[in-house]
């Protein structure tokens, strides 16, 4: 992820230039399934055919929802002419969907649908790939673990629950820091480039360890930020570690069943059999990301009021710390309170408590992750929250 993810106002004229994502009829997908292997390559008909299919060609775990679900009244609003701010130009929501190849927009105020649109052949029963958005619910299951009593605080060593660690760089990191990207271990996130890190690593538990616990130091934890997936796995490790469960059976019990989820999710796993990843990927409808969003928005807190993570999380979690502003633990930090879960290819859950408003995003774009994607996505989500101000 580049550092520009949540710039307001595009410093540039924004190229919309995407490989378009063809609409697939559902039927057909499994006439498209691309390779595990090369899902950071995978082409238009590929994208849509797995992101909606991750089961069919990953190992993945089942997260229940229950039987009581979160109604989400509708309100409809006209917000296809919208105007999204893009340097010295602009564009039209309407035009950000087809242009983004974007699978599902919604649009929540004040617990109301106000905005709900699908494309590529995705209707609301449809699942999708969420990539990092994942690693924002991660960050929501370290605040319940906490409550919960099996992790004491974010400033306990990472080590404490991942001793295959010790004798590494990570004897100095805290959970804390992870969180926040700042480990100060050497991690390289650029997804074109096949030699880098996060194309080159191992991503099963054990293999994952080896090649961590042998990266050299940057800077002391705390004081630079720099994108890593594979601690977000840590995370996910760790959590594991800590709860003695999976994750899918945690998330399903402190957030997915409590808060009214409508349809099962599926977590994405490190090996048939294994943990799931920590920074990727939970498949779930556009609805039930919005409610993830409404979630979040809540503080982390039921429609009854009752608290499921630890006191404060979701504040603390949106909090900025001194290496980047513009990050907290695992979430992207905007203008005024405003925070956003993402992830590549377009994904993306947008809180904005100011204006009461979730906006819930699922895409296809041609490219993984730029600087003008991610800052059009985040104008995106400012224009629309903007245009609901009361």
């Amino acid at each position: 992820m580049k550092q520009a993810i949540l710039i307001v106002a595009l410093v540039a004229i924004i190229s919309t230039a995407q490989a378009k994502a063809p609409f697939i009829d559902p039927s057909d997908d499994p006439t498209y399934y691309g390779s595990p292997r090369n899902i950071l390559v995978w082409t238009p008909e590929q994208q849509v055919a797995g992101y909606r299919n991750v089961e069919k060609i990953f190992p993945t775990r089942v997260i229940p929802a229950g039987g009581t679900v979160l109604d989400l009244p509708s309100a409809p609003q006209d917000l296809g002419g919208v105007q999204i701010a893009a340097g010295n130009s602009s564009m039209t929501v309407d035009e950000y969907f087809v242009q983004q190849n974007v699978a599902g927009l919604m649009v929540i105020k004040d617990g109301n649908v106000v905005y709900e649109r699908y494309g590529l052949g995705n209707t609301r029963d449809s699942r999708w790939i969420s990539f990092s958005v994942a690693k924002s619910v991660v960050s929501m299951l370290v605040g319940a673990a906490i409550r919960d009593g099996y992790i004491r605080s974010v400033d306990e060593m990472v080590t404490n629950y991942l001793p295959r660690l010790k004798g590494s760089s990570y004897d100095q990191s805290t959970i804390r820091s992870i969180l926040q990207m700042s480990s100060g271990v050497q991690w390289n996130e650029d997804y074109d480039d096949p030699e880098s890190d996060v194309s080159t690593a191992p991503y099963q538990t054990l293999a994952l360890y080896e090649f961590l616990r042998n990266k050299p130091r940057d800077a002391e934890p705390g004081e630079l930020f720099n994108y890593n997936t594979a601690e977000t796995n840590l995370v996910g490790t760790l959590l594991r570690s800590a709860i003695g469960n999976n994750l899918s059976t945690y998330l399903s019990e402190k957030i997915w069943v409590p808060f009214g989820m409508e349809n099962d999710a599926l977590w994405m796993l490190t090996e048939p059999g294994g943990g799931e990843f920590g920074g990727c990927c939970i498949s779930a409808t556009l609805r039930d990301y919005a409610r993830l969003g409404l979630f979040a928005l809540a503080g982390g807190r039921l429609p009854d009021g009752t608290e499921m993570l630890a006191d404060g999380w979701m504040a603390e979690s949106t909090t900025p710390f001194k290496g980047y502003d513009g990050y907290g633990y695992l979430w992207w930090l905007g203008r005024g309170r405003s925070f956003q879960g993402i992830g590549i290819f377009g994904q993306g859950i947008c809180a904005h408590p100011e204006e009461n408003v979730v906006i819930a995003l699922h895409s296809a774009r041609s490219a993984a992750s730029t600087d003008a994607d991610w800052a059009l996505q985040g104008a995106l989500c400012v224009a629309l929250a903007s245009s609901l101000k009361d």
